[in-house]
């Protein structure tokens, strides 16, 4: 980012610029082509995944719910930025009302916090029905784990909301130019006049707030979960677990990884800003386009209602 005014005027909009190292016609066609691609195979897959579970009833379980669910919100994740950016990258520039600007921020920032309950969810899911196979049916019932995830959309929101209230109290300065790929807290902080020191440090605990509290609550149930997979006589059944948590915990490990790799580069002065803007959108696009495949890849009841939803189309 580069070029702030740093005068008291207010600014009803800015200038976002996006990729310094692409400004040649070919580059930006190259960019436009690859992430069109990875977002439409992204709404492909996800919306196949959510197809899948509404024409197979047998897949109408807490575990698949909470499947479609995370489809859902990844289309709304990527939705949210990739749009924007293609936008960008066809006409150089974007000129972005504040308000707009906030709102995206609120719907990033949101959408994200609501995935990290969402996956933790997930683990407590696993947990029951490993942990406690006998009581899981009449406690875990669809209606049940629908409610709770009612819940996630609620906190994440609230999370975003309180970081924003405390953005909207600062004063904005009229940019140059702001070289980014689309709104989100770092980009309006660097916005703002005057000391934001501990604005960006209160934001920046809101967010490892939010994912601390879910690695620990997945840690905690995964570590139970493996007390319980070892006593289970029967090898097949242990096999059976861990290949359900497996695939879970491969879906945690890419979302969490790169989360936590872009917040912590973000705050490296080394790494170029071209490497900072593609490492959030490879936060916001990778996730919901490998989510998908893992769980059609790597779940036996998901493949054979995918080829059971073929022969009707066929036929």
């Amino acid at each position: 980012m580069s070029g702030l005014n740093q005068t008291s005027t207010v600014v009803p909009e800015f200038l976002i610029v996006g990729f310094p190292g692409f400004r040649d016609q070919e580059s930006r066609q190259t960019l436009f082509g690859v992430f069109l691609t990875v977002y439409l195979f992204t709404l492909l897959a996800n919306m196949l995944l959510i197809a899948i579970f509404t024409s197979d009833r047998t897949l109408h379980t807490p575990m698949y719910i909470l499947v479609c669910g995370l489809a859902v919100l990844d289309i709304a994740i990527s939705t949210n930025t990739v749009p924007s950016l293609l936008v960008l990258i066809i006409f150089e520039y974007r000129i972005v009302p504040l308000a707009a600007c906030f709102t995206q921020t609120m719907f990033l920032s949101g959408l994200f916090a609501t995935e990290c309950f969402l996956l933790t969810l997930m683990a407590y899911d696993r947990y029951f029905a490993i942990c406690y196979p006998l009581h899981y049916p009449n406690v875990m019932s669809n209606s049940h784990i629908t409610k709770l995830m009612a819940y996630c959309p609620v906190f994440g929101f609230l999370s975003a909301g309180g970081s924003l209230v405390l953005v909207l109290r600062l004063s904005f300065c009229r940019p140059t130019n702001v070289i980014y790929a689309f709104c989100d807290f770092g980009s309006l902080l660097f916005l703002a006049c005057g000391n934001i020191q501990v604005t960006n440090y209160v934001v920046l605990c809101i967010a490892l707030s939010v994912l601390c509290i879910s690695l620990l609550l997945i840690f905690f149930s995964y570590l139970r979960i493996a007390n319980s997979v070892v006593n289970i006589a029967n090898k097949e059944g242990r096999m059976k677990a861990f290949y359900t948590c497996g695939t879970h915990m491969l879906v945690i490990s890419v979302f969490f990884l790169t989360a936590v790799g872009v917040m912590f580069s973000d705050r490296i002065p080394s790494v170029s800003m071209d490497i900072r803007i593609l490492g959030v959108l490879i936060r916001n696009v990778f996730p919901a386009l490998m989510n998908p495949l893992i769980y059609c890849l790597r779940t036996k009841q998901i493949r054979c209602s995918f080829v059971k939803m073929l022969r009707k189309i066929t036929n």
